[in-house]
């Protein structure tokens, strides 16, 4: 994947842009997606205004409307039944302050992902400000929430109107499995993998 943004052909639309938060989810995707040169790869930093501020600037310094936009890493399961390295597409994207962003279609996605073999929940993902634990992750499973997260609302209110976006997660811990507790590090090289092992569809998912 190319590291900085080319400006599309006259009358075509623009490339995926495919963002992340962290160095290992960033490794991951290009490692697993080398056969995608359209696609841009962004890395945002941890956290909403982050993402949305990353997202901000290589819309600015491409001078270009994306083609779609999909935000890809690891996040965390907020009820059973849910398993690390599982993978989380969302039908809609909430967080604490403005609501809830839908994320139309993405059945398709989803059955792509499957098709690679990669076990795939779809619903509700949570932006969260900070990470969450315990009762709060029950609350939210109430709610219908399927994960959460803590960049992709910020990121995906950077874009311009109208266009396609995907959000997509590996499930890193559960409420079985929670962060800090034993095995967690076998559970994230487990979700590196799975990631890896979506990047190829993640990055053509607009073609």
């Amino acid at each position: 994947m190319s590291k900085e943004p080319a400006r599309p052909e006259q009358g075509r639309p623009g490339p995926l842009l495919l963002a992340c938060a962290l160095t290992a989810e960033q490794a991951a995707l290009r490692a697993g997606a080398r056969s995608a040169p359209e696609a841009v790869l962004v890395r945002t930093g941890m956290g909403q205004q982050r993402a949305r501020q990353s997202v901000s600037k290589a819309l600015a310094q491409g001078a270009y409307a994306p083609g779609a936009f999909l935000f890809a890493g690891f996040g965390a399961a907020v009820g059973p039944g849910i398993r690390p390295g599982d993978v989380l597409v969302a039908t809609e994207v909430r967080d604490a302050h403005s609501g809830s962003i839908e994320l139309p279609c993405p059945d398709a996605l989803a059955g792509a992902l499957r098709h690679a073999g990669l076990t795939v929940h779809t619903g509700p993902l949570f932006s969260a400000e900070r990470v969450v634990r315990g009762a709060r992750r029950a609350t939210l499973h109430a709610e219908g929430v399927l994960g959460v997260e803590m960049e992709t609302a910020g990121a995906l209110r950077a874009l311009p109107g109208g266009t396609p976006a995907a959000a997509v997660r590996v499930v890193v811990d559960t409420p079985e499995h929670e962060l800090l507790r034993p095995g967690i590090l076998v559970h994230g090289l487990h979700a590196w993998r799975a990631l890896r092992a979506a990047a190829p569809v993640l990055a053509t998912w607009h073609l």
